[in-house]
């Protein structure tokens, strides 16, 4: 088999543990991911939805631990490479060397966007214990296409042999997409991947965006299972490409009837996109603040629209919920002062 032209990284089993608070089962990621490995999916990514030893009160307990999702996913994929996530912050080097003792082979490591820095001792260690190391920059429409560009070239500086921008909000335009994966691909001579998220419902027009400028890795779930409005919809992504022209190796049957069982044996429903996606893709803010917002605009009487859009002007990125409140107190003042 020739080279795919482009790689399709599948993160359903970790970004879709979002969408339903982390607790898979060992049932529910095994099938899939036997599902995936047979439609001849190149990388299956697994782990609790903020990654590597994130399993915490603060962000959600999973209902597996890191060790029992590696084991049940790696047994699962006889074909398949297994990747995962690490956040500086919540996964440490003890984690990475358990992860890919386990048989991790592909280990992303992600800090958000202006913060490279952080992951240079992490894709050092990686590299050491012979995994393939990643770099990933979150709530990447916060940084221009040149700011971007330098923060890939210091990630492959520090190891890295792939770099990922994530759309964290769904913000993108296909426009946007395309300047920052022209600016990156110039700068760096490793593999760029594009991770979109559809609160605008262009998820898939912006990775098309992201491969026509030079991405050679794209993310996309099964039936766009991910937090909020939900990724790109791997079925749709890779049938597309077909009609493009693009060989991705992945047999599109197969990978159909996978997205089939996905939708019947891991999500309550397929994501939608609703009026809280919606603004908070306008406003570039994360969807995940969604709950957060709806309780603190109901303790303060304003509406949820309008405090994701003043959160947006305050640019406010995930690690800042304590934010919210008091963003809806001053709202609900103002109010009171018109």
């Amino acid at each position: 088999m020739t080279e795919p032209a482009v790689i399709v990284h599948d993160p359903t089993l970790r970004d879709g543990q979002h969408a339903v608070r982390h607790q898979l089962n060992a049932q529910q990621i095994r099938t899939y991911a036997a599902a995936a490995d047979a439609a001849g999916v190149p990388v299956v990514e697994i782990g609790h939805g903020n990654g590597l030893g994130a399993s915490s009160h603060q962000v959600g307990h999973g209902r597996l631990s890191d060790d029992e999702m590696l084991t049940t996913v790696r047994q699962a994929l006889p074909r398949s490479r297994m990747a995962a996530l690490m956040l500086p912050g919540w996964a440490t080097s003890r984690d990475l060397r358990n992860a890919v003792r386990r048989g991790v082979d592909v280990v992303r490591v992600a800090a958000h966007c202006t913060e490279a820095t952080v992951t240079e001792r992490h894709l050092g260690v990686i590299r050491e214990l012979g995994a393939e190391a990643q770099g990933v920059l979150l709530m990447s429409h916060m940084a221009s296409p040149e700011e971007l560009a330098e923060q890939c070239a210091l990630m492959v500086g520090y190891g890295a042999q792939g770099v990922c921008i994530f759309d964290s909000a769904g913000h993108y335009l296909p426009q946007d997409v395309t300047a920052r994966i022209t600016a990156i691909t110039a700068a760096v001579d490793m593999p760029v991947a594009f991770h979109g998220h559809n609160n605008l419902g262009l998820a898939v027009a912006n990775s098309i965006a992201a491969i026509e400028a030079g991405a050679r890795v794209i993310d996309a779930c099964a039936r766009g299972f991910g937090a909020g409005a939900g990724n790109t919809q791997l079925e749709v992504l890779v049938a597309v490409l077909e009609r493009l022209g693009h060989h991705t190796g992945i047999d599109l049957r197969l990978l159909a009837d996978a997205a089939d069982l996905a939708e019947r044996t891991l999500m309550p429903a397929p994501p939608t996109i609703d009026s809280i996606s919606l603004v908070s893709g306008l406003s570039g803010v994360f969807s995940g603040f969604k709950k957060p917002v709806l309780a603190a605009a109901e303790q303060e009487g304003v509406h949820p629209w309008d405090l994701f859009v003043e959160l947006g002007r305050l640019r406010v990125t995930a690690g800042q919920e304590d934010m919210i409140p008091d963003a809806a107190r001053d709202l609900a003042a103002q109010g009171a002062l018109q």
